[in-house]
């Protein structure tokens, strides 16, 4: 038996899991973009959007492989 989600209800509408977990590294990614802009933190970076699309994809992994398990 099975026990990781296939699909993930939400309303009566079937998600996939990986399009959930993309959704919440997103979110953290903005959260995180937020607080290096407020330190100033990002004007140490060369390419900003980059390393925003690169923190999005470690969180979308680690969300993913340990939260709910893609």
């Amino acid at each position: 038996m099975n026990l990781y989600p296939h699909e993930i209800a939400i309303g009566g509408v079937y998600l996939p899991p990986l399009l959930i977990a993309s959704l919440l590294g997103v979110i953290a990614a903005v959260v995180t973009a937020r607080a290096l802009n407020r330190y100033r933190l990002s004007r140490y970076f060369f390419y900003p959007p980059l390393v925003f699309v690169a923190i999005t994809v470690i969180y979308t992994v680690l969300i993913g492989t340990f939260v709910i398990r893609v």
